[in-house]
């Protein structure tokens, strides 16, 4: 499968065993050199560039923080490592363009996989950048035994320890290696590009004619080739367009020319089922692929599942693969992303405020507005009291015939 060249080699270990090792390589690799003429990549389809185009977009939108564990709460590191990922991963990409780049990748030309070398600071061991590998040029060695990998890339063999290895769909025989989509929608890819071609071809019009003659069936001209194209000569030498239908006048009688149309040929149907299945593949909702109508719910829940789910992934392996600290870990917000309208943030920043959990500064921010010196002042009610303070309101603890009036007194009971 997957272009796989299966060698057994014997290798020496402890307990003497065999160890199988293969050379995986990728099936946009693969059909580079062999095909069957029927190969539909999945980089020339306009549905899954769109889709994958959203999904790069989205998630090259989320900021990425480094972050500390902290007993009180995990806080937010910034340092130089921070700004290196935040703002320029490599040299001459900005996080955006980088994060696109990593997307496109795990979609459509690694495979499920994206590679970056980790380049170090000439003279020291502090990351300078993390370089991107072209994915046509890679491919795999997996040791099956050991569960261990190598990437192959331009034919020279790379360690692991300097590669950070993003992927989705683990291989489920080479857990290592990620797989995309390519050999599961290639059949709907087939189907929506020969929609595109019937299509572009009833947009030409070349299924009606531009005239129709009709002629005595019985005459002397119509008996021979000669004849008939002396009729066509004669009548419709003028003609611009599609060829003219020559028809016997006393068998046939046209009254209407009404060509086939997409719906009579139930095409739409076939292609809107197609184009749901795509979005489904890639966890989109479908009016983002032009089918029916915008809906904030599925776009909130696409942004909690597949955005928020890949962010997770690649900080998870940044994580992994470039710190050391075992306290530090980055962190993606997808919030950021979600469909808010400003009074739905109005109210949510009020509910903040009024129970102290966010200044009124922070709250501007949400709107989008600068901090001004007169908000940084903590406010809230005043009868917002400590839970360990509540046993102490007076109303509580007066027995005389006023105790029932007195309300809660936050500013003297602490």
């Amino acid at each position: 499968m997957f272009g796989i060249n299966f060698n057994r080699k014997k290798t020496k270990t402890k307990s003497q065993r065999r160890s199988q090792m293969i050379t995986y390589t990728s099936p946009y690799n693969f059909t580079q050199f062999v095909t069957d003429g029927s190969y539909a990549s999945l980089a020339d389809n306009p549905d899954v560039r769109i889709a994958v185009s959203l999904i790069a977009e989205l998630v090259s939108n989320m900021s990425l923080h480094l972050m500390e564990n902290n007993p009180d709460g995990d806080k937010r590191v910034n340092n130089q490592l921070a700004h290196l990922i935040d703002v320029n991963p490599a040299k001459g990409m900005t996080r955006k363009t980088w994060m696109a780049k990593l997307i496109n990748d795990l979609y459509l030309f690694g495979d499920g996989n994206s590679l970056f070398q980790i380049v170090a600071q000439p003279g020291s061991d502090y990351l300078s950048e993390m370089r991107p590998l072209d994915m046509s040029q890679v491919s795999y060695k997996y040791d099956t035994a050991d569960s261990q990998m190598t990437v192959l890339y331009g034919g020279k063999e790379l360690s692991m320890d300097g590669l950070v290895h993003f992927l989705i769909n683990p291989d489920p025989q080479y857990p290592l290696i990620g797989t995309g989509y390519q050999r599961i929608l290639s059949s709907l890819l087939r189907n929506l590009s020969q929609a595109q071609q019937v299509k572009s071809e009833f947009m030409t019009g070349k299924n009606m004619p531009s005239v129709i003659v009709k002629v005595d069936a019985d005459s002397e001209e119509l008996a021979s080739k000669a004849g008939r194209d002396k009729v066509a000569d004669k009548y419709l030498n003028s003609t611009q367009g599609p060829e003219p239908w020559i028809i016997p006048a006393d068998t046939l009688d046209v009254t209407t020319v009404k060509p086939l149309t997409l719906r009579d040929i139930a095409l739409n149907e076939s292609v809107e089922i197609d184009k749901k299945t795509v979005a489904a593949m890639f966890g989109l909702p479908p009016f983002m692929l032009g089918l029916g109508q915008y809906s904030k719910e599925q776009y909130n829940t696409f942004i909690n599942t597949r955005i928020a789910g890949l962010g997770q992934m690649i900080a998870q392996t940044l994580t992994k693969d470039i710190l050391l600290n075992p306290a530090w870990y980055f962190a993606f917000n997808p919030r950021s992303l979600y469909n808010y309208d400003a009074k739905e943030l109005a109210e949510l920043g009020q509910a903040m405020v009024d129970r102290a959990a966010m200044g009124r500064n922070e709250w501007r921010s949400m709107l989008g507005l600068d901090p001004r010196d007169d908000m940084k002042n903590m406010l809230m009610l005043e009868n917002y009291l400590p839970v360990d303070k509540l046993g102490d309101q007076k109303k509580l603890n007066d027995t005389g015939s006023d105790a029932g009036t007195d309300s809660i007194k936050g500013g003297d009971d602490g």
